[in-house]
């Protein structure tokens, strides 16, 4: 039986999960941008994945992941951002072990992905009282998101999964966590993706284009906007 003590922080979790959930529903794009060490050694705000960050952030973008690095100038970027970007809901992709999943923690962000589920890692987040969401492919791996009490998944690799994947396990599954599409989409795959029951969409490098936003994107959530 659970105590009041971890019934409380148990409750907690939930509420900030459907925080989240209640926020994707709302804007469902989610950008994730990797820091390249060059960039980090020679950080200031002007490098480029900052300036990328203001550009979807002035257009309406509230989600972006920060792929996690051990770069001690990964701590200050984090912080720049949400210094200067008071209503981000910053996340943190690339978390493979619990000692990258405990900095993030420390830093006070508000959710984490992980490219694979592994059940320890699960748990251990569950005991931190935060928001860690699982990569999954297989029906294995889904059902193991569902046991660890999961109530977001990243489904990984969206692009070779395929738009009907999500369909093909309604049938075996009573019901499914909130589903994140990732891996190798684009803006054109936003509306489509979601017409076909997932959650929201993750994309990374080709959010870019010709160094700018994709404009596909950004007349998304010019849309979302309005």
């Amino acid at each position: 039986m659970l105590n009041t003590f971890s019934l409380n922080k148990k409750i907690n979790l939930i509420n900030e999960e459907k925080e989240l959930i209640a926020s994707l529903q709302s804007i469902p794009v989610i950008a994730v941008l990797r820091p390249e060490i060059s960039e980090l050694e020679n950080y200031s705000s002007e490098i480029k994945i900052f300036q990328v960050a203001e550009q979807l952030y002035k257009n309406g973008l509230i989600h972006i992941e920060i792929a996690w690095s051990n770069h001690p100038n990964w701590k200050l970027l984090i912080n720049d951002l949400r210094s200067n970007f008071l209503n981000i809901k910053l996340g943190v992709a690339s978390i493979k072990n619990i000692a990258s999943l405990n900095s993030v923690v420390e830093l006070g962000l508000n959710y984490a992905m992980s490219p694979f589920i592994d059940e320890n890692l699960q748990k251990h987040a569950i005991d931190l009282d935060f928001i860690l969401i699982p990569g999954v492919l297989s029906p294995t791996e889904i059902n193991l998101a569902i046991q660890t009490e999961c109530q977001l998944i990243k489904l990984f690799p969206a692009s070779v999964l395929g738009i009907n994947y999500l369909n093909h396990l309604k049938d075996p599954f009573n019901s499914l966590p909130f589903a994140i599409a990732a891996g190798g989409l684009s803006p054109k795959d936003i509306k489509p993706w979601l017409d076909n029951g997932y959650g929201a969409i993750a994309m990374g490098r080709k959010i870019i284009s010709n160094s700018k936003i994709d404009k596909e994107l950004i007349n998304y959530l010019k849309v979302m906007k309005n």
